[in-house]
Protein backbone atom coordinates (compact mmCIF):
# COMPACT_ATOMS: atom_id res chain seq x y z
CA UNK A 1 0.00 0.00 0.00
CA UNK A 2 1.07 3.44 -0.81
CA UNK A 3 1.17 5.32 2.80
CA UNK A 4 3.16 8.65 0.91
CA UNK A 5 1.64 10.45 -1.49
CA UNK A 6 3.40 13.50 -3.50
CA UNK A 7 1.22 16.30 -3.53
CA UNK A 8 1.17 19.21 -6.01
CA UNK A 9 0.18 22.56 -5.24
CA UNK A 10 -0.85 24.74 -8.46
CA UNK A 11 -2.58 28.08 -9.10
CA UNK A 12 -5.00 27.03 -11.31
CA UNK A 13 -3.46 24.25 -13.22
CA UNK A 14 -4.14 20.91 -11.04
CA UNK A 15 -6.40 19.01 -13.66
CA UNK A 16 -4.33 20.74 -16.48
CA UNK A 17 -1.02 19.22 -15.45
CA UNK A 18 -2.67 16.01 -14.23
CA UNK A 19 -4.41 15.15 -17.46
CA UNK A 20 -0.74 15.75 -19.18
CA UNK A 21 1.34 13.63 -16.90
CA UNK A 22 -1.46 11.02 -17.04
CA UNK A 23 -0.88 11.04 -20.85
CA UNK A 24 2.76 10.63 -20.94
CA UNK A 25 2.80 7.14 -18.76
CA UNK A 26 2.03 4.20 -19.40
CA UNK A 27 -0.47 2.62 -16.09
CA UNK A 28 -1.37 5.95 -15.46
CA UNK A 29 -5.38 7.29 -14.97
CA UNK A 30 -6.75 10.11 -13.40
CA UNK A 31 -9.06 8.77 -10.11
CA UNK A 32 -10.87 11.43 -9.36
CA UNK A 33 -11.47 15.52 -9.38
CA UNK A 34 -14.06 17.38 -6.69
CA UNK A 35 -14.17 20.83 -5.66
CA UNK A 36 -13.12 22.18 -1.85
CA UNK A 37 -15.41 25.21 -1.30
CA UNK A 38 -15.10 28.27 0.49
CA UNK A 39 -11.38 27.29 1.11
CA UNK A 40 -9.00 30.70 1.74
CA UNK A 41 -7.84 30.27 -1.52
CA UNK A 42 -12.04 30.22 -2.50
CA UNK A 43 -12.92 26.80 -4.03
CA UNK A 44 -10.14 24.59 -5.11
CA UNK A 45 -9.91 21.74 -6.88
CA UNK A 46 -8.36 18.69 -5.55
CA UNK A 47 -6.94 15.93 -8.29
CA UNK A 48 -6.01 12.62 -7.61
CA UNK A 49 -4.54 10.71 -9.89
CA UNK A 50 -1.62 8.04 -10.73
CA UNK A 51 1.57 8.36 -12.95
CA UNK A 52 3.08 5.28 -14.26
CA UNK A 53 1.98 3.39 -10.85
CA UNK A 54 2.55 6.27 -8.55
CA UNK A 55 -0.49 7.48 -6.62
CA UNK A 56 -0.51 11.77 -6.72
CA UNK A 57 -2.88 14.28 -5.46
CA UNK A 58 -2.67 18.04 -6.93
CA UNK A 59 -4.92 21.18 -6.13
CA UNK A 60 -5.21 24.63 -7.61
CA UNK A 61 -5.27 26.77 -4.51
CA UNK A 62 -3.83 30.06 -5.56
CA UNK A 63 -0.08 31.19 -6.59
CA UNK A 64 1.42 31.63 -2.94
CA UNK A 65 3.10 28.16 -3.79
CA UNK A 66 5.86 27.84 -6.71
CA UNK A 67 7.54 24.80 -7.67
CA UNK A 68 11.70 24.87 -7.51
CA UNK A 69 14.35 22.14 -7.94
CA UNK A 70 14.66 21.39 -4.15
CA UNK A 71 12.35 18.37 -5.19
CA UNK A 72 11.76 16.73 -8.61
CA UNK A 73 10.90 13.69 -10.17
CA UNK A 74 13.35 11.57 -11.66
CA UNK A 75 12.18 9.34 -14.44
CA UNK A 76 13.70 6.20 -14.48
CA UNK A 77 13.98 5.39 -19.12
CA UNK A 78 14.98 2.19 -20.25
CA UNK A 79 16.08 3.60 -23.83
CA UNK A 80 17.46 7.11 -25.24
CA UNK A 81 14.28 7.29 -27.23
CA UNK A 82 11.81 7.36 -23.95
CA UNK A 83 14.59 10.17 -23.06
CA UNK A 84 13.84 12.09 -25.66
CA UNK A 85 10.47 11.68 -26.14
CA UNK A 86 9.58 13.10 -22.30
CA UNK A 87 12.21 15.70 -22.98
CA UNK A 88 9.82 16.74 -26.29
CA UNK A 89 6.81 16.50 -24.59
CA UNK A 90 7.64 18.24 -20.75
CA UNK A 91 11.10 20.71 -21.29
CA UNK A 92 9.73 24.40 -20.77
CA UNK A 93 13.37 25.70 -19.49
CA UNK A 94 16.69 22.90 -18.82
CA UNK A 95 18.44 23.25 -15.56
CA UNK A 96 21.19 20.35 -16.57
CA UNK A 97 21.34 20.30 -20.59
CA UNK A 98 20.50 16.75 -22.41
CA UNK A 99 23.41 14.83 -22.88
CA UNK A 100 25.77 12.51 -21.46
CA UNK A 101 26.92 12.39 -18.01
CA UNK A 102 29.05 10.36 -15.53
CA UNK A 103 25.76 9.15 -14.28
CA UNK A 104 23.78 8.28 -16.95
CA UNK A 105 24.28 8.39 -20.85
CA UNK A 106 21.53 10.59 -21.82
CA UNK A 107 20.11 12.34 -18.90
CA UNK A 108 18.36 15.83 -18.57
CA UNK A 109 17.06 17.84 -15.87
CA UNK A 110 14.17 20.26 -16.97
CA UNK A 111 11.29 22.40 -15.71
CA UNK A 112 7.60 22.01 -17.30
CA UNK A 113 5.36 24.67 -18.08
CA UNK A 114 3.79 24.27 -14.99
CA UNK A 115 7.01 24.84 -13.09
CA UNK A 116 7.53 21.34 -11.52
CA UNK A 117 11.00 19.76 -12.22
CA UNK A 118 11.79 16.54 -14.02
CA UNK A 119 15.05 14.21 -14.13
CA UNK A 120 15.01 12.47 -16.76
CA UNK A 121 18.11 9.42 -16.87
CA UNK A 122 18.30 6.62 -19.12
CA UNK A 123 18.65 4.15 -16.44
CA UNK A 124 20.40 0.82 -16.95
CA UNK A 125 18.51 -0.36 -14.09
CA UNK A 126 15.42 0.76 -14.61
CA UNK A 127 13.64 -2.53 -14.19
CA UNK A 128 14.89 -2.72 -11.02
CA UNK A 129 13.63 0.73 -10.33
CA UNK A 130 9.87 2.20 -9.76
CA UNK A 131 9.58 4.46 -12.69
CA UNK A 132 9.09 7.50 -11.15
CA UNK A 133 10.47 8.45 -7.68
CA UNK A 134 10.87 12.01 -5.78
CA UNK A 135 13.83 13.73 -5.32
CA UNK A 136 14.97 15.41 -2.28
CA UNK A 137 17.91 18.02 -2.49
CA UNK A 138 18.82 19.58 0.47
CA UNK A 139 20.24 23.03 -0.14
CA UNK A 140 20.46 26.46 1.85
CA UNK A 141 20.34 25.50 5.05
CA UNK A 142 19.47 22.34 4.68
CA UNK A 143 22.40 21.74 2.98
CA UNK A 144 24.64 18.73 4.83
CA UNK A 145 21.56 17.41 6.19
CA UNK A 146 20.69 14.94 3.60
CA UNK A 147 21.78 12.20 5.79
CA UNK A 148 20.30 13.27 9.01
CA UNK A 149 16.79 13.50 7.23
CA UNK A 150 17.54 9.78 5.96
CA UNK A 151 18.29 8.71 9.13
CA UNK A 152 15.02 10.60 10.70
CA UNK A 153 12.54 9.28 7.95
CA UNK A 154 13.68 5.49 7.81
CA UNK A 155 12.74 5.63 11.93
CA UNK A 156 9.56 7.36 11.53
CA UNK A 157 7.85 4.96 9.14
CA UNK A 158 8.19 0.90 10.18
CA UNK A 159 8.75 -0.06 6.33
CA UNK A 160 11.52 2.66 6.06
CA UNK A 161 14.82 1.37 4.44
CA UNK A 162 17.75 2.75 3.38
CA UNK A 163 19.41 2.19 0.20
CA UNK A 164 22.44 2.87 -1.74
CA UNK A 165 24.14 5.67 -0.67
CA UNK A 166 27.54 7.74 -2.05
CA UNK A 167 29.27 10.81 -0.76
CA UNK A 168 30.95 13.08 -1.97
CA UNK A 169 34.56 12.90 -2.05
CA UNK A 170 36.88 15.63 -0.11
CA UNK A 171 37.06 18.88 -2.68
CA UNK A 172 34.36 17.32 -4.94
CA UNK A 173 31.46 19.69 -3.93
CA UNK A 174 31.43 23.08 -4.35
CA UNK A 175 29.65 23.79 -0.89
CA UNK A 176 31.81 22.09 1.83
CA UNK A 177 28.56 21.35 3.83
CA UNK A 178 27.41 18.97 1.41
CA UNK A 179 28.12 15.17 2.01
CA UNK A 180 25.69 12.72 -0.11
CA UNK A 181 25.75 13.26 -3.49
CA UNK A 182 22.89 10.29 -4.03
CA UNK A 183 21.06 7.95 -1.94
CA UNK A 184 17.83 5.43 -1.94
CA UNK A 185 15.42 4.96 0.32
CA UNK A 186 12.24 3.29 0.23
CA UNK A 187 9.78 4.68 2.53
CA UNK A 188 5.95 4.33 2.71
CA UNK A 189 5.39 2.22 -0.31
CA UNK A 190 7.53 4.15 -2.47
CA UNK A 191 10.93 4.96 -3.46
CA UNK A 192 13.03 7.74 -3.16
CA UNK A 193 16.54 9.71 -3.74
CA UNK A 194 17.92 12.40 -0.93
CA UNK A 195 21.00 14.16 -2.02
CA UNK A 196 22.70 17.36 -0.71
CA UNK A 197 22.97 20.84 -3.35
CA UNK A 198 26.67 20.79 -4.16
CA UNK A 199 27.19 24.22 -5.62
CA UNK A 200 25.68 26.05 -3.12
CA UNK A 201 21.88 27.01 -4.10
CA UNK A 202 19.87 29.16 -1.71
CA UNK A 203 16.44 27.77 -2.98
CA UNK A 204 14.64 25.40 -0.29
CA UNK A 205 12.22 23.31 0.05
CA UNK A 206 8.13 24.46 0.32
CA UNK A 207 4.57 23.79 0.50
CA UNK A 208 4.22 23.48 -3.43
CA UNK A 209 5.96 20.05 -3.33
CA UNK A 210 4.80 18.19 0.09
CA UNK A 211 4.30 14.50 0.90
CA UNK A 212 0.75 13.58 2.27
CA UNK A 213 1.09 10.91 4.98
CA UNK A 214 -2.46 8.57 4.84
CA UNK A 215 -3.60 7.62 8.51
CA UNK A 216 -5.86 5.06 9.44
CA UNK A 217 -6.91 6.25 12.80
CA UNK A 218 -6.60 9.12 15.15
CA UNK A 219 -3.44 7.03 17.02
CA UNK A 220 -1.48 7.57 13.66
CA UNK A 221 -2.40 11.07 12.88
CA UNK A 222 -1.23 11.99 16.56
CA UNK A 223 2.10 9.43 15.75
CA UNK A 224 3.26 10.83 12.81
CA UNK A 225 2.31 14.20 13.80
CA UNK A 226 4.13 14.17 17.31
CA UNK A 227 7.23 12.92 14.64
CA UNK A 228 7.60 15.14 12.01
CA UNK A 229 6.41 18.24 13.55
CA UNK A 230 9.42 20.86 14.03
CA UNK A 231 7.31 24.19 12.98
CA UNK A 232 4.53 25.07 15.24
CA UNK A 233 3.69 27.84 12.65
CA UNK A 234 3.26 25.90 9.71
CA UNK A 235 0.97 23.47 11.77
CA UNK A 236 -2.07 24.32 9.86
CA UNK A 237 -5.07 21.69 8.34
CA UNK A 238 -3.16 19.05 8.76
CA UNK A 239 0.51 20.37 7.23
CA UNK A 240 3.78 20.37 9.77
CA UNK A 241 7.34 21.11 8.55
CA UNK A 242 9.95 18.97 9.97
CA UNK A 243 13.24 20.41 10.85
CA UNK A 244 14.55 20.13 7.45
CA UNK A 245 11.90 22.72 6.06
CA UNK A 246 10.12 19.74 4.44
CA UNK A 247 6.30 19.96 4.18
CA UNK A 248 4.25 16.83 5.05
CA UNK A 249 0.27 16.43 5.23
CA UNK A 250 -1.11 14.12 8.18
CA UNK A 251 -4.57 13.26 6.77
CA UNK A 252 -6.84 10.57 7.12
CA UNK A 253 -6.61 7.84 4.64
CA UNK A 254 -10.46 8.07 4.41
CA UNK A 255 -10.62 11.91 4.28
CA UNK A 256 -11.54 12.24 0.35
CA UNK A 257 -14.70 9.73 1.20
CA UNK A 258 -15.25 12.43 4.22
CA UNK A 259 -15.56 15.24 2.45
CA UNK A 260 -17.39 14.08 -1.25
CA UNK A 261 -19.28 11.19 0.28
CA UNK A 262 -22.04 13.27 1.24
CA UNK A 263 -23.84 16.28 -0.33
CA UNK A 264 -22.92 19.65 -0.76
CA UNK A 265 -23.88 21.10 2.82
CA UNK A 266 -21.87 18.36 4.11
CA UNK A 267 -19.06 19.36 2.06
CA UNK A 268 -19.37 22.62 3.44
CA UNK A 269 -19.82 22.10 6.88
CA UNK A 270 -16.22 19.78 6.76
CA UNK A 271 -14.84 22.34 4.77
CA UNK A 272 -15.64 24.79 7.78
CA UNK A 273 -14.69 22.06 10.53
CA UNK A 274 -11.41 21.23 9.65
CA UNK A 275 -10.11 24.95 8.29
CA UNK A 276 -10.48 25.48 11.55
CA UNK A 277 -7.74 22.23 13.05
CA UNK A 278 -3.95 22.27 13.00
CA UNK A 279 -3.77 18.54 13.84
CA UNK A 280 -6.61 16.63 12.50
CA UNK A 281 -9.67 15.27 15.10
CA UNK A 282 -10.96 12.18 13.12
CA UNK A 283 -13.69 11.86 15.61
CA UNK A 284 -14.86 15.50 15.47
CA UNK A 285 -14.48 15.34 11.86
CA UNK A 286 -16.80 11.99 12.23
CA UNK A 287 -19.38 14.32 14.07
CA UNK A 288 -19.62 17.18 11.57
CA UNK A 289 -20.21 14.68 8.72
CA UNK A 290 -23.12 12.99 10.76
CA UNK A 291 -24.64 16.17 11.40
CA UNK A 292 -26.56 16.02 8.35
Amino acid sequence: MQKIIPHLWFDTEAAEAAERYVGLFENSRVISRNILPDTPSGDAEQVEFEIAGLKCSAISAGPDFKFNPSISFMVSCKDSEEVDRLYSALCSDELMPLGEYPFSKHYAWIRDRYGLNWQLMLDENWEARAKIRPVLLFSGEACGKAEEALDLYVSVFPDGEKGFVNRYQEGEAQDGRAKINYSEVSLGGIQMVVMDHGYGAEFTFNEAFSLMVLCQNQEEINEYWDKLSSVPEAEQCGWVKDRFGLSWQITPSNMSELLYGGTEEDLKRLTEAFLKMKKFDLAELERVRNQG
